[in-house]
């Protein structure tokens, strides 16, 4: 382990546990590496400098008593969507928010795997945007080009992992929110079966289309983090069966069928694939099959499946902005959008969550003909910073859909989908391509991912470190 970056999540647990370092001494690395980065990246709305030390010594008796739990005194972060007792969660709001009570769910669950919460990283607004930017807190930037966005809305979290600020993160994911990010920071990153990961204080996230997933360098450490924050709240609707997803990501994943998806579902604005993704995903259809896959080209039958997002996504922001302590400081594209929800919460919202009964059946029978679907993440490299964050309303939903046309049909439809590292551009910027599978999908879906890891190592690539006194774009 160097200081300048932190170890991977699976042999930080065995470093501390075999007693190599301490947990107080890498989360004051971690620490420093946050606030050195502060600056230039940006990844972190809230520091718990106090409360993870103290964190930290207390792992540290457990591990000298010889306590042993899967993440004990490993730093890591979560988004500030999510709930940390002691803590404000602003999801990307601006103003003076009051401290919440409890943990939510998954962090809940992570503190029961032993980890110390070393802060939270930025969102935008309600999570709204494929890009981390806002009057609350600034600019979020890529570390591999910080004049460009890592994504949204988890491109704090995404941010943190990919510069090694910390070894992995949770994040969520409405539309694409983990693996957009994810694929713009040559991450891997996991959007899990609706319900694996709790969303607990709120048991449907934007009416179920957001779940909270992962993000790290390697499949196996992304599995790791989604093993510590799985499981229910006992209230909450959706309740998956279990899956072991870290003895997923060591198996192999077999002789798959493996639909080549480029067509962008149906959207009402257009959206073309950028020749240099195409490239990328293609060359990465080619590396499955010389691994011995069947790969054909073939595209989901999506039909009109944004009728069953849109009301489902807008009523969640008019539930959001109608809590909101300070909603005259919401961006004015948030304000249009909850209006919109609240004219759609209605007969629109209960025929959108009828339909995803029916889209489950059809495209349920593609699976019957094929084992995984690979399409792209996204259409296009990451954006500059500023580039879609001053837009109008319909500006930005055009420029969104533009950039952003493949990740969001699995969210309605609530099943799992993998992103993995797809390479580079000719300007060095990351993309990245998603692995798509049915219901309770992901152990194959990991499997897949980390047969490709071990061709491809991807995970042997870093950014080059930004320097402290950089110029912010």
């Amino acid at each position: 382990m160097t200081p300048d970056r932190a170890a991977g999540l699976a042999e930080t647990a065995r470093a501390l546990a075999e007693g190599e370092v301490s947990s107080r001494e890498l989360v004051e690395r971690t620490l420093a590496r946050i606030e050195g980065s502060r600056g230039t990246l940006n990844a972190f709305r809230i520091v718990r400098a106090e409360a993870a030390l103290a964190e930290a010594d207390a792992a540290d008796r457990e591990l000298a008593a010889g306590a042993r739990r899967p993440l004990l005194g490993v730093p890591v972060a979560v988004k500030d969507d999510m709930d940390v007792a002691g803590e404000p969660t602003a999801f990307g709001c601006a103003g003076a928010h009051p401290p919440v009570a409890e943990d939510g769910e998954a962090v809940r669950r992570l503190r029961a795997a032993g980890a110390v919460i070393v802060g939270k990283t930025n969102t935008c607004e309600l999570g709204q945007w494929p890009f981390t930017e806002g009057p609350a807190f600034g600019a979020t930037r890529n570390p591999w080009h910080p004049g460009h966005t890592p994504g949204g809305s988890s491109g704090g979290s995404a941010a943190a992992v990919a510069a090694g600020l910390v070894p992995a993160a949770l994040g969520s994911d409405g539309a694409g929110s983990v693996r957009i990010p994810a694929a713009w920071t040559h991450l891997v990153g996991v959007k899990p079966q609706r319900g694996r990961v709790s969303t607990w204080p709120r048991g449907e996230a934007f009416h179920g289309i957001t779940v909270n997933g992962t993000l790290a360098r390697t499949v196996a450490d992304a599995a790791l983090l989604l093993d510590a924050a799985s499981g229910n709240h006992p209230h909450d609707p959706h309740r998956p069966p279990a899956v072991d997803a870290r003895a997923a990501a060591g198996r192999d994943p077999g002789r798959l069928r493996v639909a080549l998806a480029l067509k962008p579902p149906f959207t009402a604005v257009p959206a073309r694939l950028s020749p240099a993704v195409r490239a990328r995903v293609v060359a990465l259809a080619e590396r499955l099959a010389a691994l011995g896959h069947t790969v054909e080209e073939a595209d989901p039958p999506y039909g009109q499946i944004g009728l069953a997002f849109v009301p489902r996504a807008t009523a969640g922001i008019a539930e959001y902005v109608a809590e909101a302590p300070f909603p005259a400081l919401l961006d004015r594209r948030t304000r249009d959008a909850a209006r919109l929800g609240r004219l759609l919460g209605g007969a629109p919202l209960r025929a959108a969550r009828r339909a995803e009964a029916v889209l489950h059946r059809r495209i349920g029978r593609f699976f019957t003909s094929y084992d995984v679907v690979l399409a792209p993440t996204t259409a296009t490299p990451p954006p500059r910073i500023g580039a879609m964050a001053a837009l109008g309303g319909f500006a930005t939903d055009r420029a969104m859909i533009a950039a952003c046309p493949y990740a969001w049909p699995w969210n309605v439809l609530g099943w799992p989908g993998v992103n993995v590292p797809a390479g580079f551009t000719a300007d060095g910027l990351p993309v990245g391509a998603q692995l798509l599978g049915p219901a309770h999908g992901e152990p194959l879906l990991l499997s897949l991912a980390a047969q490709l890891e071990a061709d491809l190592r991807w995970h042997e690539h870093w950014p080059a470190p930004i320097a402290a006194d950089s110029p912010a774009p």
